[in-house]
């Protein structure tokens, strides 16, 4: 008998962080934002090259394609979690392929908080942890504002004492 191996560490699973509900409705509306016009010219292209008929379908198939990318979206906001322990920072995201990132403290360079056009209207923003390592793709989206700027300066004292330390 094979065990699986999983993409996090053995551990109570309250003990980890989740994005903010919101940044659900905000992927929400990123998709929206990419299959209303898709669907459009989809639509309006097939229908002035081939006709009505296929037209609609044209624009149905565009409607169902983003339909499963809202599906998956869905998933990938609801894999996203972190967790803060004494001498490193974890997150895990993924849906196909499970990822677990472990930041040390006293490796982070630096700390940004980011807020994009979709973000700002309901308040989340992005903490994203900077290593000397370039593959370093160690990113929380969906925090509330004051939940990013506690993580951003938790993270920046973490940072500097562990660093102090070698």
């Amino acid at each position: 008998m094979t065990r699986r191996a999983r993409a996090e560490p053995p551990g109570d699973d309250d003990e980890w962080l989740r994005p903010s509900p919101k940044l659900r409705t905000v992927r929400r509306l990123e998709v929206a934002a990419a299959t209303v016009p898709v669907v459009i010219v989809a639509g309006v292209v097939t229908g002035l090259l081939v006709g009505l008929g296929f037209a609609l379908l044209a624009a149905a198939l565009a409607v169902v394609a983003g339909l499963v990318l809202d599906w998956f979206v869905a998933r990938r906001v609801s894999a996203w979690a972190y967790r803060e322990r004494a001498d490193d920072l974890l997150v895990r995201r993924g849906v196909m392929v499970r990822r677990l990132s472990v930041v040390p403290y006293g490796r982070m360079q630096f700390v940004d908080v980011t807020a994009g056009p979709f973000e700002r209207p309901f308040g989340l923003a992005t903490v994203r942890m900077h290593t000397a390592a370039a593959a370093t793709d160690a990113r929380i989206p969906g925090l509330t504002g004051p939940d990013a700027a506690r993580l951003r300066d938790q993270l920046a004292r973490l940072g500097e004492a562990q660093a102090a330390g070698l």
